[in-house]
């Protein structure tokens, strides 16, 4: 089947509710491909390798978490993005993205679906923004050390955590927040967490977790951003019987 790419904007803009957000990109279509998406493929980041990917599976719109237009970038098209984009251009292919809203998203977000992953069931939010949680906080069923927590983010998530032991106390009361949200560790603290999970770690995060006394995990920006997007994919697909498939660009960070 296929679905006109207008309808399946439309049908992402109720879903997804982007005009709610102050987001530091633009949010929906970046850039206008054909007309019907038959084919669609995900991926975390728009990256030349996913869009080359996208082009041998014969895609007709990419939908990512991470797209194009960052505030405070320099708006030519030029190097890197000038090559990007006239690759979906000179293949027509539509590049679709959604930034904070696919975070936020109280089932399909990425702190729900990591969540789900990691087999936690939140309770509170760990920060709001326009009536949206933006992180979450969980009550583990029973306590477990900072090692074996450790072991499950990297079973789960296939790589190992860069764990900051602030303390060698057992964990009961878990918050994270998938992403560059680090500095989040704060609110963290303010929650009654004694683990606190991100995407990304700065320099000042080891020394937070230190004085807090608190566990702290940067399990990877985009291996705790993968599921978002594909629960999206999945979602859009079954409603209009597309052919969707997840493309994973491997990334350290």
């Amino acid at each position: 089947m296929t679905v006109g790419l207008d309808e399946l904007m439309a049908a992402l803009t109720r879903e997804l509710r982007p005009e709610q957000f102050k987001d530091y990109c633009p949010n929906g279509l970046q850039v206008q491909g054909r007309d019907r998406v038959e084919r669609l493929v995900t991926g975390v980041t728009a990256c030349q390798a996913l869009i080359d990917a996208a082009i041998e599976q014969q895609a007709d719109a990419i939908l990512v978490h991470h797209g194009y237009f960052w505030r405070g970038e320099d708006a030519a098209l030029t190097g890197i993005k000038r090559q990007r984009i006239k690759t979906l251009m000179a293949h027509d292919i539509s590049l679709i993205a959604y930034h904070l809203p696919l975070d936020a998203h109280p089932e399909l977000g990425n702190n729900v679906q990591l969540a789900k992953l990691l087999g936690l069931s939140p309770g509170d939010a760990l920060s709001r923004q326009n009536n949206h949680d933006m992180g979450l906080v969980a009550q583990l069923p029973e306590p477990v050390s900072g090692a074996d927590f450790a072991a499950l983010l990297t079973d789960r998530l296939h790589r190992k955590p860069l764990h900051i032991a602030g303390t060698d106390a057992p964990i009961t009361r878990v918050a994270w927040c998938t992403g560059a949200a680090q500095g989040y560790i704060e609110k963290a603290v303010a929650a009654g967490a004694d683990a606190y999970v991100s995407g990304e770690i700065s320099e000042p995060t080891v020394h937070s977790a230190r004085e807090h006394g608190i566990h702290y995990f940067a399990a990877g920006h985009h291996a705790t951003e993968r599921y978002g997007v594909q629960a999206l994919g999945k979602l859009i697909a079954q409603r209009f019987d597309l052919q969707h498939q997840f493309i994973d660009i491997d990334n350290p960070v």
